[in-house]
């Protein structure tokens, strides 16, 4: 949100300069833009951040995980709430021969 503000205010900078008929409304326009709405849209996502951050309760959605899943799911995440299994690392590359090339 606040590089779009900065990018809002740098782009009527530069129209500021331009030196046409419309660009004194272009630049009113884009300063109002990242001045008024982006003001309002960052106060309301921080509202509803700040609301969300405080629920604990699982989702009605998720059922009560058994580690198993059903052959009708396709991945565990849709339906259990446990922490994914730990990834497993690739296998290392082969080893090199040690030599000189030519």
């Amino acid at each position: 949100m606040t590089a779009l503000g900065e990018v809002l205010v740098a782009t009527a900078d530069f129209h500021d300069g331009l030196g046409q008929a419309s660009d004194p409304y272009t630049t009113g326009r884009l300063r109002y833009l990242a001045d008024e709405h982006l003001r309002v849209l960052r106060s309301d996502l921080t509202h509803t951040r700040d609301a969300l951050a405080d629920r604990h309760a699982p989702h009605p959605g998720r059922s009560t995980c058994t580690e198993e899943v059903p052959a009708t799911e396709r991945e565990r995440s849709a339906v259990c709430a446990c922490p994914p299994p730990p990834r497993t690392l690739p296998a290392p590359p082969p080893p090199v021969a040690a030599g000189l090339r030519r």
